[in-house]
Formats: structure tokens, sequence, C-alpha cells
């Protein structure tokens, strides 16, 4: 039985125009069409420069597309992010689309414990049961518990990319971005994410990615999707 497609992209191009070089135009991303499952784990593969971190931010709406859809299947119908209002974004980026990065960005003096549970929360979770879910997160991914009172602005890189996939991991949702999430990690935390990763997709995620790392690539991937560098125009 085939599972049911979540992201569609249709004819997708970006292009940046440098001013500061006379108004030439960088081209990113031009023609890509791409179908995501619930279940997969595609993995962007290709060069540095090929545009994978643009098209992740495309997908999340951070950048609008030059041309072409971004379809995200939201509430059971489809939804195009290329010409979505900011409200409509909001609401898919809270109840439908995740995304991690390979930085943390948090408000300063917060506790790591508050951080992890703070999407649950939103999503109506009880202040207990968030923070159930985020120590039960914290505790898969090797984070002390000692640290979980505290800020992370000042733990280690791999300790803080753990943070962030357990914020970006508690709350469930359709479709999962992932940019370089592991990129900090030592070898038995990678193996914890995959297990995650395998875990979301087992409960209907459909899971878009950038690994460099080779064996976690491997680990992690139903299907390779490559990518290209393009030339300025």
């Amino acid at each position: 039985m085939t599972s049911a497609l979540m992201l569609e992209l249709r004819d997708l191009s970006k292009s940046f125009q440098l001013h500061h070089q006379h108004g030439a135009r960088l081209n990113v991303l031009r023609g890509l069409d791409l179908r995501l499952h619930a279940g997969e784990c595609v993995v962007l593969s290709g060069p540095s420069g090929a545009g994978k971190s643009t098209l992740l931010r495309v997908i999340y709406a951070n950048y609008r597309p030059t041309f072409g859809a971004v379809h995200v299947r939201h509430d059971d119908r489809w939804l195009d992010l290329a010409k979505a209002t900011s409200h409509e974004v909001l609401d898919v980026r809270r109840r439908t689309l995740g995304y991690v990065s390979q930085f943390l960005r948090v408000i300063p003096r917060v506790p790591t414990l508050d951080i992890v549970a703070e999407p649950a929360v939103q999503m109506g979770a009880s202040t207990e049961n968030a923070r159930q879910r985020a120590s039960d997160l914290l505790h898969r991914l090797n984070v002390p518990e000692r640290l979980w009172q505290l800020p992370p602005g000042t733990f280690s890189g791999g300790e803080q990319q753990r943070v962030n996939i357990a914020r970006g991991l508690i709350v469930p949702r359709p479709v999962l971005l992932l940019d370089e999430p592991t990129a900090s990690l030592d070898a038995d935390n990678r193996a914890v994410v995959a297990e995650l990763l395998a875990e979301a997709r087992a409960a209907g995620s459909a899971v878009l990615g950038i690994f460099h790392d080779e064996d976690m690539r491997d680990r992690v991937a139903t299907r390779l999707f490559p990518m290209q560098a393009l030339e300025a125009a």
C-alpha cells in the first residue's frame, strides 16, 4: 500500500540578486521536482554549494521561491507555502512542519528542560507532561541531568545540538526537515538520533534531511535526492 504523499515540490527554482556585485544573479535551485511520502527519509546529496540548505529554507518558508510550488499536506488539505500568508506559515510550522538546524537559537537564561518542553506546551500538553517527555529525550540523548536546569548557552557544541534535536523531536510532526543535525555529534549520539528518526518514520513522519556523515546517511536514508551546483547568471 502506498504511503500518503505529504510534501510535493513542483518546478521549484530559487535565485538571489547580488546587489553588491552589479546585480549579478545567483541561481541556486532550478526546476526541482520532489515528492515525499509518510514513513520516508529522503536525504539530499550533492557537493557543497548545491543548494541543499537553501532548499530546506525554501520549504520552511524562510525564503520565497523565485518560481514553482511547495505543496504541504496540512489539516488534510494541500497548501502552497510559496503563496501562503504569514499566519498560514506560522500555523504550518506549529503543527505540521518541523525543522532542526545545526544551531541552537533560544532565549538566554531559560533552563534547558523548559526549552525542550516548550513546543509540547504550545501544542496543549500540561507542563508536567511536557517536562516528562523532555526529560525522556534528554536522557536518551545523553544530556547530563545536572545540566537540565541551566541555560544551554555555555554548553559544548555537541550538548547544544542534542538539546536542539530533543526540542525538534518532542512534538511528532507530519513532515520533519533536518539540516545537518548530527554534524557535531559523536558516534554513540548519532546512533541515538538514527533510532529517534526511525521511530518518527514508523509513527508516520516524512523526513527530508542533510547528513554529510556518510555512515549516518546510509543508516537513515530510504532514498537519496541528488543535487548539483548551478552557475551564476
